[in-house]
């Protein structure tokens, strides 16, 4: 077996509580969705949140996800570049996989689509 990264990202529309946990439950589940993850294979997430995002832990919606209570993750801030995509919630799951590096679906939603248009554009034609 091989460990893969997957990157994911999303924005929300304002800093609120719900709309950070189900913006973070919907990339996780489209991620899960388009790569076949089971939460036994994941060695780690890795979440970030641009620092205009401080009204809830995106980890906490993760965590109450049936069988996703064991997965180690980690929250932390994305560095503040000048002129960098605001409200962005950013995804990496280590994946324990015999898959190769080009068989894992990135997932790019709503505004973070501009971050990996290309990564993007893949997705949006495996759907």
């Amino acid at each position: 077996m091989y460990n893969r990264g997957i990157r994911g990202a999303t924005t929300v529309s304002q800093n609120d509580e719900q709309e950070i946990l189900e913006a973070t439950g919907q990339l996780l589940s489209e991620m899960v969705k388009r790569n076949e993850l089971d939460p036994e294979y994941i060695s780690n997430i890795w979440i970030t949140m641009t620092q205009d995002l401080n009204a809830a832990f995106p980890a906490r919606a993760i965590r109450q996800l049936e069988g996703w209570d064991l997965v180690p993750l980690m929250c932390s801030v994305e560095i503040d570049v000048k002129g960098g995509l605001s409200k962005c919630i950013r995804l990496l799951i280590q994946v324990n996989t015999e898959k190769s590096q080009r068989e894992m679906k990135h997932v790019y939603l709503n505004g973070a689509q501009v971050l990996r248009p290309d990564l993007a554009a893949a997705s949006r034609s495996d759907l």
